[in-house]
């Protein structure tokens, strides 16, 4: 109870901080950016992940290897989720295409997957008193909850969703509504975050090796395609975001162009590094089996 206390004191007290500078307008230098709507679910997942650990700990000590990589995976996700979205990258992502696009990769493809290699829902339940741990638990395993999240989850569903997702909110329009509207820049963020979660849920826990291979292969094949859309564009597409590159010694179009290189190469390489690693699981597995068939045959 008094860690439930001293839990919410912090809260409130860093919820306070963040409604303080959430309002202040951006000066001309790079700086954190505290807006409410990101910084209190950030702290308020953080608590509850810290206190769950806690006291599972007190708990049991069974699993502390795995148990210790997962808490590792979790913070590095948060903290570099945490950085994506208030530090001055932020900042920089409001005045060039370039850095937006590099804070998007991070989100997506740094830490959604490592947040969800921490399989952190476990650990973040045992902050709860027992009675509500339990209908919590009870609510999850409903046949109706499970069968949405096994659809949603499924490989080609996820990667479809999240494909989706990508291509919508780069279309110019709609981008350039999240550079000019707070409220719709926090929903492209939130989506973002919330479809790579799920679809790397789907890569390391829904499909095979090699499947997982593939969809990752898939995603990215047409996110190389958008990014190369973007760079090799003849005109400037994102005006608002764009709007201030002369500033920064660029033009409309070079920023426009920078930031379909980095979703083009480097994010890719992250996709495509995870499928080799997944395809050689596949190999070695597919091997160990025909082995064994081999071996059981030889009897």
């Amino acid at each position: 109870m008094r860690t439930i206390v001293v839990s919410s004191f912090l809260a409130v007290i860093f919820a306070k901080a963040a409604l303080a500078h959430g309002a202040e307008a951006h000066g001309a230098e790079a700086t954190w950016t505290f807006d409410r709507w990101v910084v209190i679910p950030l702290l308020t997942v953080g608590l509850i992940y810290v206190l769950g650990g806690w006291v599972l700990w007190r708990k049991t000590t069974a699993g502390g290897p795995v148990r210790a990589w997962r808490a590792v995976a979790f913070v590095a996700g948060w903290v570099t989720l945490a950085g994506a979205l208030m530090s001055p990258l932020h900042w920089l992502g409001e005045h060039l295409f370039t850095f937006h696009m590099i804070e998007h990769e991070i989100v997506m493809a740094v830490s959604a997957p490592l947040l969800v290699a921490a399989r952190p829902i476990g650990t973040m339940l045992w902050s709860l008193p027992r009675s509500l741990r339990v209908t919590a638990g009870r609510f999850l395993r409903r046949p109706s909850v499970a069968s949405i999240w096994h659809r949603l989850s499924a490989g080609s569903n996820a990667t479809v969703l999240h494909g989706v997702v990508i291509w919508s909110w780069h279309t110019p329009g709609l981008f350039d509504a999240a550079v000019t509207d707070v409220t719709v820049h926090r929903l492209q963020h939130l989506s973002f975050l919330l479809s790579a979660m799920l679809f790397w849920w789907s890569v390391f826990y829904r499909s095979n090796p090699g499947v997982a291979a593939w969809h990752l292969f898939v995603t990215m094949m047409h996110t190389g395609l958008l990014g190369a859309l973007m760079t090799l564009a003849p005109k400037v597409l994102y005006q608002a975001q764009t709007a201030t590159a002369a500033e920064w010694g660029l033009t409309p179009l070079q920023d426009q162009q920078l930031a379909g290189l980095i979703m083009w190469v480097p994010a890719g390489t992250v996709y495509a590094g995870v499928a080799m690693a997944l395809t050689i699981v596949w190999i070695r597995d597919s091997g160990a089996v025909h082995r064994r068939g081999g071996a059981v045959g030889a009897h």
